[in-house]
Order: structure tokens, then sequence, then C-alpha cells
């Protein structure tokens, strides 16, 4: 209940997602400033590449970084994926301008690659220095830095653009992840049991808790039982089908902005960043409900579960419903809609994202590896695919479909979980 060294511990993790994903999206922001230069003509599916190139690197390495973090632990794996994104940060402006979208590509693909490790990484630590009691505001909280890391860029690189130009989004992105590493080889460590700085009592405290008193022998991991089982199947799906409407949402909502609504991209920063902003404040709402309801025994852990993911998944997919209805030239109310959109996705931290640790503590980084990959992989169709569907910008008609396709896909991760979905611990956990 007394702040220690395990929250210093989720304020690396929770400031790590904050960074990396303001190295994710920052290319959101730019490719809109970027296109107005005589330099970057590019049309709509060359667009489309350059997004989704961070997700061809990005799935590769989630299933080995899986099996190393079981091996090695976490902290590595994270130094590394910041190390990695903010030297190519600082190094993309150059690149561009020196080898165009080629050279672009090639940059977020290493940036991917190095991010493949993050979730991983961040599943084993969180098994490792979180109390059980402490887990559902815990996870909430450091996962919603990747709401608030798209929240604060969206924000603050209209701004940007519009002082300095769009390399500067890139250079500050770079100067900040460097700091982060060089602290974190410092203070981060991968379980209480490894850590210097924890008091006894603190470690006792979440080692009793856990029940990991001491250091708990390398696993194999079980993976026949893993792939032949039903909940972790239903959990791959319902990664999959979140990750089509999140992945959409995130790459395409500034263009959609900036073209479809019209929105200068000063503004268009503002108000892209507002849906995220609310994601962030709604992840803590969802996580300390989440406590409270199962503290209180209103409900068992796998319904508390279901409900906080069908209201992170069904509610997107009603919104993006109701803003296919708004007529042209409603703004206000297409910015309020695009809110609920995003914002409602918080519910997923307490639903499935969580499940990977309730369903096997022992093999979570494995599990969300496995699931990371494919889903991820699953992004990068949904982005060729929305660039495939809207051939011209400033069309809203074709934007709708892009929205009619997702809200359908949404529905169906709500479903699939809700049916097939579970949160007991699964005998593979201790093979």
């Amino acid at each position: 209940s007394y702040f220690g060294t395990r929250h210093v511990q989720g304020f690396f993790l929770f400031t790590s997602f904050v960074l990396t994903f303001c190295m994710r999206v920052n290319m959101s922001m730019a490719i809109v400033a970027m296109t107005g230069e005589s330099s970057f003509v590019w049309n709509m599916q060359t667009q489309a590449v350059i997004l989704s190139s961070f997700l061809w690197g990005y799935i590769v390495l989630q299933i080995p970084s899986g099996m190393l973090t079981a091996r090695y632990g976490g902290k590595i794996q994270l130094a590394i994926c910041m190390f990695v994104n903010s030297i190519v940060s600082l190094l993309i402006p150059y690149i561009a301008y020196e080898t165009n979208w080629l050279g672009l590509c090639f940059c977020r693909v290493l940036q991917g690659l190095s991010q493949g490790s993050i979730y991983p990484a961040t599943h084993y630590l969180v098994t490792k220095w979180v109390p059980l009691n402490e887990k559902g505001r815990f996870v909430s909280i450091v996962y919603a830095g990747a709401f608030l890391g798209v929240g604060l860029q969206l924000l603050v690189s209209g701004f940007v653009i519009d002082t300095w130009d769009w390399p500067a989004i890139f250079y500050s992105n770079g100067v900040l992840g460097t700091i982060w590493f060089l602290c974190y080889m410092y203070y981060g460590s991968d379980s209480p049991a490894k850590c210097k700085m924890i008091t006894p009592e603190e470690r006792l405290l979440i080692e009793t808790s856990l029940g990991q008193v001491g250091e708990k022998k390398v696993l194999k991991t079980p993976w026949k039982a893993i792939l032949t089982s039903v909940p972790f199947h239903a959990l791959l799906l319902t990664h999959c089908f979140h990750n089509w409407g999140f992945w959409t949402l995130v790459t395409e909502l500034p263009s959609y902005m900036a073209q479809a609504l019209n929105i200068h991209i000063k503004t268009n920063g503002v108000v892209s960043s507002i849906p995220y902003f609310t994601t962030y404040a709604l992840s803590f709402v969802f996580g300390y409900t989440t406590d409270y309801i199962l503290e209180h025994n209103w409900c068992s852990i796998g319904t508390a579960r279901k409900v906080f993911n069908s209201i992170g998944e069904f509610g997107p997919a009603v919104m993006l419903l109701a803003l296919c209805q708004v007529p042209p030239g409603e703004v206000t109310t297409c910015i309020v809609l695009m809110t609920l959109v995003v914002g409602l996705n918080a519910g997923y931290l307490a639903g499935f994202y969580i499940t990977h640790i309730d369903m096997a503590p022992n093999f979570a980084g494995a599990m969300m590896g496995v699931t990371g990959c494919v889903a991820n992989a699953v992004g990068i169709v949904a982005l060729l695919a929305a660039g495939a569907i809207v051939e011209d910008e400033k069309d809203p008609k074709q934007w709708h479909i892009v929205f009619y396709l997702t809200s359908a896909i949404y529905s169906a991760a709500s479903l699939v979980f809700i049916l097939f979905g579970s949160n007991k611990k699964q005998a593979w956990n201790d093979p």
C-alpha cells in the first residue's frame, strides 16, 4: 500500500509505453506535413505502405521475444527496444531526404523490429513485480501509457511542425528515448530477487503474494498445450480483431481529419489527441473499477474481464456506426463520436489483455509474443485495406466503408471473447 521499488519499476514501464508509442505513431502526423513538400509526392497507396512498414518489423520478433524473455528476463529487451528506437528516430529525417520512401520504410521496419519485445517483456516484468491485489490497476496504468503517448504525440506534433517543421518530431523523440535508456539501465531490474534497491519487507510482500519466494527455475514453454488450448485461440482471435480496429484508428484518423473534415494540421493534432487522452483517463477508471468489483466480490473475475472487454470492443463498434450517420459539415459531432470510438477502447486493458497473465503467469510473455505477432500481421492487412478502399481521401463515403468494416470486426472481437474466452489458470501453467 506504500510507495516502493515496485512503483519505480512501474513508472519505467509506464514511461516506456509513452515514449515507444510516441515513436510508433509520429509518422501519422509527420506524413501529413511531408506530403505537402515537393520531395515527398506520395499517393494514398504509398502512404499506406509507409504507415504499415512499422508493423512489418514489429511482427517478426514477437514470438522470439516472448521466448527470450522467459529465459533471460525483460529488462535487457526493454532497454534494447528503447535504444534502437531512439537512434533510428534521430536518423529518420536525414534518411528520408536522401532515400525517399524506401529508406523511410527501412527505418520504420527497424523500429518495429525492436519494439517487438515491448509487450512480452512488460508482461514478464508485471508478473514478477505486481502483487495480485494491485494487478488490475497496475496493468491499466502501465499499458495506458500507450494511449498517453499517442495523445501527447498527436497534440504536440501539430505545434512542432508549425514551428520547426516535421524533422523536429523525430529529434525530440530520439533525445527523450536516449535519456530513458540511460536511467533504466541504472535503476531497472528483472525481479525483486535481482533488485539491489528493494527493501526486504517489500520483496517479501511481492513474492508472498505471487507465490514466488526465492528465484524460480526457468520453465520450458509448453507450446503444444498452448497452441491446442481453446481459451488461447479465443485470446488470439480477440487480439487480432482488436488490432484491426486499433491500427485503423491510430494511423488513419489524422488523415481523415485533414482530408475529409478539412481540419488544419495544428488543429488536427489537438483534435486527434483528445480521443487518446480520453482513453488514458478511462483506463484508470476501468482498472480501479475492476479491482473494486473483485475486492467486494460483486462478480467473478471471468465475468469482470468479459464485461470490460465488451465495453472496449462493442462500444467502439457502436460509435463507428453512429459516426457514419453524421450529416456532412457536422465536424463537432464527428469529433465527439471519434473521441468515444477511441476512448472506449480502454476497456480491453481490463479485458482480454490482462487475461494473458490470468491464464498462465509463467508464460504470459510467450503467449503475448504469439498473439501479438499474429494480431499485428492483421494490423498490416487493416492498413493496406484502408489504403485500397480510400482512393479519394476527401470523400467521406469511402471513409465510411472503412468504418463499417472496422465496426463489424470490433463486434467480432467482443463476441469471440464472451463465448470462448477464459481467465482460469491453465493446467499447463505449471508443467
